[in-house]
């Protein structure tokens, strides 16, 4: 469930760039930058009126005066555009994986060695046309090397042996929580391509999963060890890497995921109906468990025969209700009187709902 302040972190992941705008470094950058100007237009009020002749000491005065204003007034106003290119750059940074500069700066690095090799029969042209073609030249090579690189970033780290760590890749990167690894449907997803790329698992996850394998209930405890076996299972499929994700000071795992999602680009995959809806509301991609697994598995259908233990009773006299191994809901009717047992049932009908299916049987 989430966390009673949840509205407090919804508003800050719909506004993920509010740090960005804080007034205090916008502010020092601003002046920073008007500082320059002031100096730098002083100093030319002071050239100007000391050498207009005759120089006095109130015209050197006005000099500077004028001079400060406009350095002033002109800092402030290109001290606020620096400002806002420099967010804006930081903005699109972090929509660029790391991998994807690194391997560009390694791009335009070969770009400029290339072109310096190059340049050295180059300079025995006239001087006009030899530092016209190396400045072309370099230009040239760097920018295509950079394009090489970010473009080709996978394969170059594959051939010196290293795998960049997991970057923001719509569609390819997935964060999965507790109830996704509880159900287990998730590794028939990742064995049919539904779901390939990268997994990030929260820590905080694993814990919740362990809270729970640990727990004295024995439905709960057999729930937490099918969680962690499909972490296992997950680690072991060829089409996906699990990555671990560390995070301190955790208090509302949901908060987190959805956070981590945001931060990450990823799609939430989970089957709990009210986080779902909470992390399309703040627009991040939640792919239907549900719908997906339906679609190619179906647990049980009409006239099959399963073995349920019944746990409580009903909304309706007589039904009794059990659980199948993946979470699916079984109502029974005519039951009561085998609540605490396992019984056999045949099912009648199934059903789907936003939550995923129900099952209504009678006892064989």
């Amino acid at each position: 469930m989430l966390a009673p302040d949840a509205h407090g972190w919804l508003a800050r992941l719909r506004d993920p760039e509010a740090a960005d705008r804080s007034p205090a470094p916008r502010g020092r950058l601003v002046e920073f930058v008007r500082l320059i100007f002031v100096v730098l237009f002083a100093a030319a009020g002071y050239t100007v009126a000391t050498r207009i002749a005759p120089s006095t000491t109130s015209r050197t005065l006005v000099g500077v005066v004028l001079g400060t204003a406009t350095g002033f007034v002109l800092g402030g106003v290109l001290g606020r555009q620096t400002a806002s290119a420099v967010r804006t750059m930081e903005q699109d940074l972090r929509k660029v994986p790391a991998a994807e500069i690194v391997a560009g700066v390694g791009g335009l690095m070969a770009g400029l060695a290339v072109s310096a090799l190059f340049s050295v029969p180059i300079f025995r042209l006239p001087p006009l046309a030899a530092w016209t073609s190396v400045a072309f030249m370099y230009v040239t090579f760097g920018y295509v090397g950079f394009r090489i690189g970010r473009t080709k970033n996978e394969e170059l780290f594959t051939l010196i042996g290293l795998k960049p760590r997991v970057a923001a890749v719509p569609g390819r990167v997935f964060v999965v929580d507790t109830s996704a690894l509880i159900d287990g449907r998730i590794t028939d997803l990742v064995q049919t391509g539904f779901v390939s790329g990268d997994l990030l698992v929260h820590v905080a996850v694993l814990r919740e999963l362990q809270t729970i394998a640990d727990s004295s209930d024995p439905r709960r405890r057999g729930r937490g060890r099918r969680g962690l076996d499909t972490v296992g299972e997950l680690k072991e499929a060829a089409t996906i890497e699990v990555h671990l994700v560390e995070d301190v000071g955790v208090t509302d795992v949901d908060a987190a995921l959805v956070r981590l999602a945001k931060e990450r680009g990823a799609s939430l995959v989970t089957t709990d109906h009210n986080l779902s809806k909470v992390a399309q509301a703040v627009g991040v991609a939640v792919p239907s468990v549900n719908d997906l697994a339906t679609a190619f598995r179906l647990p049980v259908g009409i006239g099959d025969e399963v073995g349920v233990q019944l746990i409580k009773e009903g909304r309706e006299s007589g039904q009794a209700v059990g659980y199948l191994e993946d979470g699916t809901m079984v109502v029974v009717e005519s039951a009561t009187e085998e609540i605490g047992s396992e019984v056999s049932v045949v099912v009648r009908n199934v059903i789907k709902t936003t939550t995923g299916r129900m099952v209504f049987a009678n006892l064989q």
